[in-house]
């Protein structure tokens, strides 16, 4: 059995009773997948981003002993410096206020029936803020304070990438996180996880993307690559894949093991940050 069909994973496998139980049992994670349904090029499905994160979380839940609630499918709306742009067909997105009022509705439903600690795995850069958003709505009506046992931690995947392994798969030649929608590192995740999904005989190389450093609206669609990817994928294969996906689930599962196990986690050398904004140049998904 592999991990993502264990259904001591899945909350969606789980009754309710023996959920009652774990929850009572007391120090329950829940881990939620977000992505969206969003193109990724003639190469790869539209599910990409909710796939990776959920894959992603269900390792770390296994490896952890926490478990996976249904994933949030669809995200908000696609930009053209991050994901192409909503322009392009096969995106179908939600509006910040459904995004938030999902994540708030659904953050605050999980912790009032007891589980102690909620995380988001983020798979699509353009929702991080409204997820923000939404938990600390919904942590604000429960009253959470920093005292509090139960807190809720959001992170996007890629930040967990590190520069060793960005090395060994780029081999110093990393186009850059604002280009890598539908690159390498969605596609070598993706033929190491999901290979029936990925068709490579479709992928079209070209240049990354040059795109100014203004957002216009509305966009120009020309200034989008018609494959609808901001870097080519040449270079992904499953090894690679593989290797990313075994360092990411390894350091994201010891920095929610030292997080929620009361030893707060920082970056070395540097103190803890209060600062809510994803990565600066982020844009993978």
């Amino acid at each position: 059995m592999t991990t993502h069909d264990n259904p001591q994973v899945k909350l969606a496998h789980l009754d309710a009773h023996s959920f009652a139980d774990w929850v009572g049992a007391g120090d329950a994670t829940v881990l939620v997948p977000v992505g969206a349904l969003e193109q990724h090029g003639p190469h790869l499905p539209m599910g990409t981003d909710a796939i990776l994160s959920e894959r992603i979380a269900l390792a770390v839940a296994a490896a952890t002993g926490a478990r996976v609630a249904q994933p949030i499918t669809y995200g908000y709306r696609s930009q053209q410096k991050s994901g192409g742009g909503d322009h392009l067909v096969g995106t179908t997105s939600v509006d910040a206020a459904t995004l938030i009022g999902l994540t708030r509705s659904l953050v605050r439903s999980l912790l009032e029936q007891g589980v102690r600690h909620v995380v988001l795995v983020n798979g699509h850069y353009e929702n991080y803020q409204f997820l923000y958003e939404g938990v600390d709505l919904a942590v604000r009506d429960l009253g959470i304070g920093a005292d509090d046992a139960r807190c809720v931690l959001l992170l996007s995947y890629w930040d967990y990438v590190s520069e060793e392994t960005l090395e060994a798969v780029y081999h110093g030649s990393f186009p850059g996180w604002d280009v890598e929608h539908g690159g390498v590192l969605e596609t070598a995740l993706m033929l190491h996880l999901e290979p029936q999904l990925v068709r490579m005989d479709r992928v079209v190389d070209h240049d990354p993307a040059q795109l100014p450093r203004f957002d216009r609206l509305p966009v120009v669609p020309a200034r989008t690559p018609s494959s609808g990817c901001l870097s080519a994928p040449r270079g992904a294969d499953a090894a690679k894949g593989r290797l990313l996906f075994e360092q990411v689930v390894r350091d994201l599962a010891a920095d929610l093991e030292a997080e929620l196990g009361g030893r707060p986690v920082s970056a070395p050398g540097a103190a803890p940050s209060s600062d809510a904004a994803p990565s600066s140049a982020a844009a993978v998904g």
